[in-house]
């Protein structure tokens, strides 16, 4: 007799077990999609009854915030003030949702040669969700919510280092009262993905790495299951001549720093025009520098561990190679020793090239190498010079000129004079390697929807002679 294959979860700031899971065999996995889709018949009926469910999720989130946010905390090592914030955006969300839902999928009347035309928004079924762990309830809810809303019930696998965040998700939906089967997390490693996309679920949702999102769209389109992927970036952050040094640089260590650095709309790219760059640079070193690195559990700590040693490596060696290339490290630099814990200093570098690792790779720490433009055309070509286009940051105080400059910047977002954030009320995702698709707002309602068109006819009309 053989033991069943675990699933290990550690604290990356003492390096120690926090649980061991069970991973979920085939059969756990199509009985769970199985309930899924039972319930879905009924949960698609009555639309006030979901949209009354979903504030009872809103309430219940906010009622045990402190828990979640420690969970989280312990897991991947995310600063407790950020999330904390990560909760209280995750309610925000799904009241959002609650609040609009029925205006975004009601049925929509227009004009044709027959006697009434329609469009009818509906659910398609069961969702599979493959989620992260740097925003493990974010990133699960802020899918689930519009889904969710429409009529469809979720299936999610977490990721494997945020296990009982994706279990604690589950157990939310049960406390307010959801009937079981609406919303459930699988528990497994990289094959239970597998198992959940070939499973009976009607469509697929993926976060994380191009080229395991790759693999997760070619299995489930072979199925002819739609996918929406978001594939993280190498967010460009530009700062033109005449911008507010002091607010970019305050929000560049915000845009680089958030999460250690661990989030896919990090602004990871600094492209500074030459004549600003000496103070800019500055500013952007002391206020880095400023930074508490220390245990997440404090409030007062602003930047945790890695989440693992292997993201930890990743991060030296794309540090080490880009000194190698002929990269000056301004500040940091360097793994934080003589603790437990998968620190890495908060780390600035210049003199940096287009043609280095730490520009080309998406950079997923503590990090922000300093790129120096001549102009703003050439701030455009360094921006637009990467294989990803999730988001870019714009600073600037000529806001017409920010609107040129956005229309030129190939992403699927734009913040000028601030940081890239995701908002329930804005359409996100990106192009290139970042994706595709869209989450959030009407237009990620509808990506999961049968869009339905209905003629009804008095009499057959005779001059179609096309199909």
């Amino acid at each position: 007799m053989t033991n069943s294959p675990e699933l290990i979860t550690i604290n990356p700031t003492t390096e120690k077990i926090l649980k061991k899971y069970t991973i979920m065999t085939k059969e756990n996995v199509s009985s769970i999609v199985k309930k899924a889709r039972d319930i879905y018949k009924e949960w698609e009926k009555d639309l006030d009854k979901r949209i009354d469910s979903l504030y009872h999720v809103a309430q219940e989130l906010r009622k045990n915030r402190e828990d979640l946010a420690r969970t989280a905390t312990n897991e991947m090592g995310k600063a407790i003030k950020e999330a904390r914030a990560e909760i209280d955006k995750c309610a925000w969300a799904i009241e959002y949702f609650a609040d609009n839902g029925k205006n975004f999928i009601h049925d929509e009347s227009f004009n044709t040669d027959a006697r009434k035309s329609i469009i009818k928004f509906e659910a398609l079924g069961v969702i599979g969700s493959i989620m992260p762990w740097n925003f493990p309830y974010w990133q699960a809810l802020r899918f689930a919510a519009p889904s969710l809303i429409v009529g469809n019930t979720i299936v999610l696998k977490p990721a494997s280092a945020t296990m009982q965040c994706g279990i604690e998700i589950e157990k939310t939906f049960d406390k307010a009262g959801l009937s079981e089967g609406i919303f459930n997390t699988v528990i497994g490693d990289s094959s239970v993905a597998e198992i959940l996309v070939d499973s009976d679920v009607n469509a697929v949702t993926f976060t994380g790495s191009v080229p395991v999102g790759a693999k997760v769209a070619q299995r489930a389109t072979s199925q002819l299951k739609k996918t929406v992927l978001e594939l993280g970036g190498s967010d460009p952050f530009i700062v033109c001549a005449d911008a507010d040094i002091e607010k970019a640089s305050t929000g560049a260590v915000k845009g680089r720093f958030i999460n250690c650095g661990q989030s896919c709309i990090a602004s990871k790219r600094f492209i500074v025009i030459k004549i600003i760059a000496k103070e800019f640079i500055e500013k952007f070193i002391q206020k880095t520098e400023n930074l508490k690195v220390g245990d997440p559990s404090l409030d007062d700590t602003d930047i945790g561990p890695l989440v693992n040693a292997k993201a930890l490596q990743t991060i030296d060696s794309q540090v080490e190679d880009s000194i190698k290339e002929g990269a000056e490290v301004l500040t940091g630099g360097e793994q934080i020793v003589g603790s437990k814990g998968y620190f890495y200093k908060p780390t600035v570098l210049g003199n940096i090239t287009p043609t280095m690792r730490i520009v080309n790779e998406e950079v997923f720490g503590p990090v922000a190498p300093i790129l120096i433009a001549d102009n703003e055309k050439e701030a455009i070509k360094l921006a637009n010079g990467s294989e990803f286009g999730l988001g870019a940051s714009i600073w600037t105080e000529d806001l017409e000129n920010a609107e040129l400059l956005s229309s030129n910047v190939k992403s699927g977002i734009v913040a000028v004079n601030n940081v890239v954030v995701s908002d329930p009320r804005v359409p996100f995702g990106g192009i290139k390697k970042s994706g595709f698709g869209r989450e959030l707002s009407r237009y990620g309602m509808l990506e999961f929807v049968n869009i339905k068109s209905i003629r009804l006819y008095d009499q057959l009309i005779h001059e179609h002679y096309v199909e």
